[in-house]
């Protein structure tokens, strides 16, 4: 019998980079039997589900987002048999599993595009990806002026002299979605994934697959595609990719309907607006997609409620719920991003992070943590170059895009590294290097200190767990000082949020029921949010 009830509306997921999460062999790296060794740690914490990066066989260029098996397990973390422990353990503590998917490209190793470089131009083996004869007169010119989102041209030529498209690197061809092969395979891939228990994906690239069938220049053809408003549109967004969705879906519901068990799709959309990203949460295409705009708000209360407000009129609207993120593995942490410019004080990055995070789980619909942001880790900003592994600054040499500052693996105890990340020898290095100060971040620090991150999302989602006024459901905006977001949730439950720095009058004038930082009755701190029950 199907459950009236889904799971994922107000969810909140744990995303853990396997490879920075715990290293159970030594190595260096994170693997699957580190992430099922801090399950508990996790379910303590009080998620309601993970969502594992790709673990897949990989020659790694992009941490795993070049994929050279779907349906495997790297040797790097582990194997099959080791990710169905994984798969029960969780389930034994109530704990859902989403894997990354990665449809748009695959790895240049991958079965199908080596096949393809071996075949002749206008093969079926090449009607697989986006191969193209080059411009001029002896084809030595791309086939057009797009460029990549890591850097550089979005073409890379072969021996034959045709070119190849890959809008990440060129260790990344992208797909060709126009050929039912490519369809017919991750079909075959989600089920043989679902066959093994999952409850659901992260999609990569969700608004892409789809690029426009005559490839034509683009008028912008050096804009930031990594940006949210300077996507070229005629390699993302284009329309047969709601098709793809409305498939997964389907194939989702055909699970759910066997045993009444929820499957979920969650896209990573990047698109302009909010209308356009609600088409992709329409009721029969993806669950849920990531609103990046929160995000990407500066700390302001009139940028935030702009964001918010949108956000519930338009993705809300289609019936499904918001999905809401202050961070993930591609982003500065969140400390550090609210922390500039830095001359206005290290701890002031702290406590608008502590704010925005009660901020974000007393938003209706679901919402995602991404590893270490529950214990107020830093970027990490003074990496040296040569451990920096980046595809972004490879491609670039800048420095200023590179994601590698928010992967440090985590810090789990002790007073050096690795901090028990690795349980090698003490002379075990991670991956990236630790710095020192991570010793004041460690895990069993947090958690014996009731004042720290930990403490403060660890109670955050208790409450949201136990009140019903929380999760889903519908906010009503207060009016409030210049500086201050103010709303009730339900019957009673009001979050409000100082975003200046000086202190202002409290909304309600009772003890909060929590806040990210001290709080006297009728008086909200400057950078501080705070909930509380009760009549206004």
């Amino acid at each position: 019998m199907l459950s009236k009830y889904h799971w994922w509306r107000d969810a909140v997921i744990y995303q853990v980079y396997v490879r920075s999460f715990l290293d159970s062999t030594g190595d260096g790296i994170g693997d699957l039997a580190g992430v099922r060794a801090g399950l508990p740690y996790l379910k303590k914490l009080g998620v309601d589900g993970i969502w594992l990066s790709p673990f897949y066989p990989s020659p790694q260029h992009d941490h795993g987002y070049d994929v050279a098996d779907y349906c495997g397990v790297d040797p790097l973390f582990g194997d099959l048999a080791e990710f169905d422990l994984l798969v029960a353990a969780a389930r034994r503590l109530g704990i859902k599993v989403l894997l990354d998917i990665v449809p748009n490209h695959c790895s240049s190793e991958h079965p199908w595009f080596r096949e393809a470089l071996a075949a002749a131009p206008g093969s079926p083996a090449r009607a697989r990806f986006h191969f193209a004869d080059g411009r001029g007169p002896d084809g030595s010119e791309p086939p057009n002026n797009w460029h990549a989102m890591f850097g550089g041209p979005a073409w890379t030529r072969v021996g034959d002299g045709q070119w190849y498209l890959h809008m990440f690197t060129p260790e990344q061809p992208d797909w060709n979605w126009r050929d039912p092969e490519v369809a017919a395979e991750f079909d075959r891939v989600l089920r043989f994934w679902l066959d093994r228990g999952v409850d659901g994906f992260r999609i990569d690239v969700a608004a892409g697959l789809y690029k426009h069938p005559e490839l034509p220049d683009s008028d912008d053809p050096e804009a930031d595609a990594r940006t949210r408003d300077s996507v070229n549109p005629l390699a993302w967004n284009q329309p047969e990719v709601h098709e793809v969705w409305r498939w997964w879906r389907a194939v989702c519901e055909e699970y759910t309907a066997r045993d009444g068990r929820d499957r979920l799709l969650v896209g990573e959309v990047s698109v302009p607006t909010a209308r356009e990203h609600a088409l992709y949460v329409r009721p029969d295409e993806l669950h849920q997609a990531f609103f990046f705009d929160l995000l990407g708000a500066p700390w302001d209360a009139d940028a935030f409620r702009k964001v918010i407000s949108e956000a519930m009129q338009d993705i809300a609207g289609t019936g499904s719920t918001v999905t809401w993120v202050l961070n993930n593995h591609d982003q500065v942490r969140t400390v550090t991003r609210y922390g500039e410019p830095a001359t206005e004080g290290s701890g002031l990055g702290a406590a608008r992070a502590r704010a925005a995070a009660l901020l974000m789980l007393a938003l209706p619909g679901a919402a995602y943590i991404y590893q270490g942001e529950e214990l107020g880790l830093p970027e990490v900003v003074d990496l040296p170059d040569d451990v920096l592994t980046d595809p972004i600054f490879r491609r670039t040499g800048s420095r200023a895009r590179i994601r590698d500052g928010c992967r440090v693996p985590l810090p789990w105890s002790g007073q050096a590294s690795p901090f028990g990340f690795t349980s090698g020898a003490e002379s075990a290095r991670p991956w990236l290097p630790q710095p020192d100060y991570f010793a004041e971040y460690a895990t069993d620090r947090a958690l014996a200190d009731t004042r720290s991150f930990w403490h403060l999302y660890r109670d955050g989602l208790q409450l949201r767990a136990s009140l019903p006024q929380l999760g889903e459901g519908t906010l009503t905006w207060l009016d409030a000082p210049p500086g201050v977001l103010a709303f009730t949730r339900g019957d009673g439950l009001v979050c409000a949020v100082n975003f200046g720095t000086a202190p202002t009058p409290a909304p309600v004038s009772g003890t909060p029921l929590l806040s990210s930082g001290p709080v006297a009755p009728g008086v909200l701190p400057g950078s501080t949010a705070a909930w509380w029950l009760g009549d206004l």
